[in-house]
């Protein structure tokens, strides 16, 4: 089943356009249409020490848990 859009002729050479532009490093902000990117990871910290404590403990069920 194909599944890709169908892209007029327009369209396409649009997207050929696009692609074909070296990237902007000097630059690097996020796209405007990419509001995303542009959100901190707010949670992050969190959930890592969380998991990173759930770890230890579960290691230590393991290993003196006889």
């Amino acid at each position: 089943m194909d599944t890709r859009e169908s892209k007029t002729p327009e369209e396409e050479r649009q997207h050929l356009k696009e692609v074909r532009q070296p990237e902007d490093y000097s630059n690097p902000e996020p796209d405007e249409d990419q509001p995303e990117a542009r959100e901190s990871a707010h949670g992050v910290h969190r959930v890592l020490l969380i998991a990173i404590v759930v770890g230890i403990i579960a290691v230590g069920f393991f290993l003196f848990g006889r």
